[in-house]
Parts: structure tokens; C-alpha cells; sequence
């Protein structure tokens, strides 16, 4: 066990680390089209997701002004929709929301829980603020407060989110914690001076060989005991 000393606030990572966002996208399509079978669903949502990373990258490189999730989210649900042949308004409209019902991880509840105990738990999510809300709500999340990057203006790994949650927290970044289930995001935190530590979900970005993060965990519960071990 990792045992990570001289924290004084953990931030996570929301989307793919405490709640299932393949999962719940797989799951919106299916609802808006249920004659779909698995390989046309899993198509669809590589559809969204190229939409999403495209043009959060677009917005990163300055070719886009920034809009927030709910609004890509709506592009990429139109996209699929009429990739589908999925023509009624109520059910694209639906579908659009579909990343706002993420199901969470079986850990994800009792172990925010449990580090909220002893440490200022935050969120900091690339979804935007009603985004998040709604998602924290579906999913039974419980934050001291929940931060998103459109408060910045922009997308992780862009260094003036991670930002938001250093300035939140109150103290040098060198004992605030980012937990994340994507070594990407990790290393921006890494780069704001942050401590991190890396979560492992089936959906994650794991780390390679040349990253060296303070910790490396199967789950919260193993991520709370190194929190609060003692010597």
C-alpha cells in the first residue's frame, strides 16, 4: 500500500473515474433506439465521443470559442441521431442528457464519503456547472464543493482549471491531491505542482512506465486507507 502524507485537500476527477461515462452513454443511445443492436451502439457512441474530443481540442487550440459540455453534448447527440435515423425531437432532446445519467462506480459513493470525513473533498469535472450538478445528483455524489472548467473557460488538461481547484483550495498545490482514473489528466495536475494519485477503472487512460505519480490504487477504498494511514 501507498501510503501519501501531508495533504490537506483531494480533488477528483468525476467523468470515467467515479462515474461510468461509457457506460451511460451506451445506455442513452440504447434508449433512444432499442432496435440497435451492440455493434451499431458501440458505433454510435465512438461517434460522440470523436465529436466530444474533437472539439474540446478545437476550443484548446483557439479554432472554437469555448462552449460547455451540455452544448457539445447536444452536437454529438444530434450526430448520432441523424446518423441513426433517429428523428423525434423528444427523443434526441433525451439523448442530448445522457451524460448527465452516468451510473457511478460501486466505490464511488462510500469512498467520497469516507475521505469527506477527514479531508475538504472537491470535484473538478470537464462538465459544465449544470452538467455536474445533475450528474452528482444521478449518481449519489457528495462534494464539499464541485468545480467545473467552465468557471475557466476551458477544458483539462488546460492549466487554469486545475487552477480553480488549487485557488479553492486554499493552500500550495503541493497538498492538494488529484485523483483520476487518466494519466493525462494526472499529468496536468502534475504540472500545476499537485500531488496525484491514479485510480484504476476499467475505462481509464492507466499510466505508462515514465510516469511517476504518488500513487497508484485498485480503488477508493485502497486510495482512503493510504489517506489516512498512520505510522
Amino acid at each position: 500500500m501507498t501510503e501519501i502524507r501531508d495533504i490537506e485537500a483531494v480533488v477528483f476527477d468525476v467523468l470515467g473515474t467515479l462515474v461510468d461515462e461509457p457506460g451511460g452513454l451506451r445506455a442513452a443511445i440504447r434508449e433512444a433506439l432499442p432496435e440497435a443492436d451492440d455493434v451499431a451502439v458501440d458505433g454510435l457512441l465512438t461517434l460522440w465521443q470523436r465529436h466530444v474530443e474533437t472539439e474540446q481540442r478545437r476550443i484548446a487550440q483557439g479554432q472554437r470559442p469555448y462552449a460547455n459540455s451540455e452544448t457539445i453534448d447536444a452536437e454529438a447527440a444530434q450526430r448520432v441521431a441523424d446518423h441513426a435515423g433517429l428523428v423525434d425531437p423528444t427523443a434526441v432532446a433525451r439523448l442530448a442528457t445522457g451524460g448527465q445519467r452516468l451510473p457511478p462506480w460501486d466505490d464511488s459513493a462510500a469512498g467520497l464519503e469516507r475521505l469527506a470525513r477527514r479531508f475538504p473533498v472537491l470535484g473538478l469535472s470537464n462538465a459544465g456547472r449544470t452538467a455536474l450538478l445533475r450528474m452528482s445528483a444521478h449518481a449519489g455524489l457528495r462534494w464539499h464543493q464541485a468545480l467545473s472548467g467552465e468557471a475557466a473557460l476551458a477544458y483539462k488538461p488546460a492549466r487554469e482549471v486545475y487552477q480553480l481547484a488549487i485557488s479553492t483550495a486554499g493552500c500550495p498545490p503541493e497538498r492538494v491531491l488529484m485523483v483520476a482514473a487518466h494519466a493525462w489528466d494526472l499529468r496536468g495536475a502534475q504540472a500545476s505542482g499537485m500531488r496525484t494519485a491514479y485510480v484504476h477503472r476499467p475505462v481509464g487512460d492507466p499510466p505508462t512506465s515514465a510516469d511517476a505519480f504518488d500513487g497508484r490504487f485498485t480503488g477508493l477504498d485502497d486510495l482512503a486507507t493510504a489517506l489516512t494511514a498512520r505510522a
